[in-house]
């Protein structure tokens, strides 16, 4: 492809797609025990820093060198560019054409993405919009449809990008394949249904995508009460602790981030371990206690450390600096 029409592609892609410079990076060789290409931060050599986003490797992700996983949310506006739903259980993609009909029956247009076991969809804005307002307009469409929707004892249904109304400060939330790169576990690319199997088609089709205005969004929404699934992790005050001595500090709660079934077990919750479950163990989905009395206090019996468990949830352990 001419260096022109891939510049002009990837800076699209830029404008359609990045609402942050964090990202993540498939590896290239699959993990040992479970076969699968996990995600990760790229550091700079020597310093440890994350490495920012650039157009330099957007064109390496289309070109099929690398394999990038965008985040939806921008923590400094709480806004994001687009919504996907990403569905990859038997039946996701009966599911997927059913939401992506009812999206057209409200004037929505939405892309519909192959994946590896499913499909992805797509919806875009004009302007970024809140987070907030985003999942619950999904949300409420997912449960009007009965379309399943993975977390709160739910094993398999839909998983909705931003996982989150709202991020705090040193927090990423989570990962969602870039699109139109080369899933390394596969070694081949998806495309969207919309056009041929070409970048320039591709990002031609989803250019002319009508893109949702704020004021369409609100009307969607408009009397729609939050989905109980939001509520409970959401709830307005609960991420900061009114204890005194602490001033008001805002703590990690982990059970705000839990999605999996909690039982009690003694003094304990016991859930699946998030750490374990990416890299595929954990199929009990009991390695994670939490305290019931002290939630702030957990541990994960096959060993994942407090520093992989915040990352496997999307929200890494700041890193501290010396005086």
């Amino acid at each position: 492809m001419p260096v022109q029409a891939l510049s002009e592609i990837v800076r699209d892609y830029f404008r359609l797609f990045v609402n942050r410079r964090a990202y993540t990076v498939q590896a290239t060789r699959p993990d040992p025990e479970s076969g699968r290409h996990y995600y990760y931060r790229p550091t700079a050599k020597g310093t440890g820093q994350p490495l920012e986003l650039t157009h330099e490797t957007l064109r390496r992700h289309l070109e099929g060198q690398i394999t990038i996983g965008l985040y939806a949310i921008n923590p400094s506006t709480q806004c994001c560019k687009w919504v996907a739903i990403d569905a990859d259980y038997k039946d996701a993609v009966e599911d997927l054409l059913k939401l992506n009909y009812y999206l057209g029956r409200d004037g929505v247009s939405a892309a519909l993405e192959k994946s590896r076991r499913g499909g992805h969809l797509w919806v875009f804005f004009d302007t970024p919009q809140a987070a907030r307002s985003c999942r619950v307009y999904v949300y409420d469409l997912a449960l009007r449809l009965g379309v399943p929707v993975k977390g709160n004892g739910l094993r398999e249904g839909i998983e909705i990008f931003p996982k989150h109304d709202e991020l705090r400060r040193g927090e990423f939330g989570n990962a969602i394949r870039g699109p139109l790169g080369v899933h390394r576990g596969a070694n081949r690319r998806y495309w969207f249904y919309g056009a041929d199997y070409d970048l320039e088609k591709q990002m031609a089709y989803l250019r002319q995508l009508p893109k949702i205005s704020s004021s369409q969004l609100q009307a969607l929404i408009a009397g729609k009460a939050v989905a109980p699934q939001l509520a409970a992790r959401t709830a307005p005050g609960d991420r900061v602790r009114k204890n005194s001595g602490n001033g008001g500090r805002h703590e990690f709660r982990i059970l705000e981030h839990i999605t999996t079934k909690l039982r009690k077990v003694g003094r304990n919750y016991v859930t699946q371990c998030p750490s374990c479950a990416e890299a595929g163990r954990d199929r009990s989905g009991d390695n994670l206690a939490v305290s019931i009395e002290e939630p702030q206090k957990y541990i994960c019996w096959a060993g994942c450390t407090r520093e992989m468990i915040r990352s496997a949830l999307g929200c890494p352990v700041a890193a501290t600096r010396s005086a």
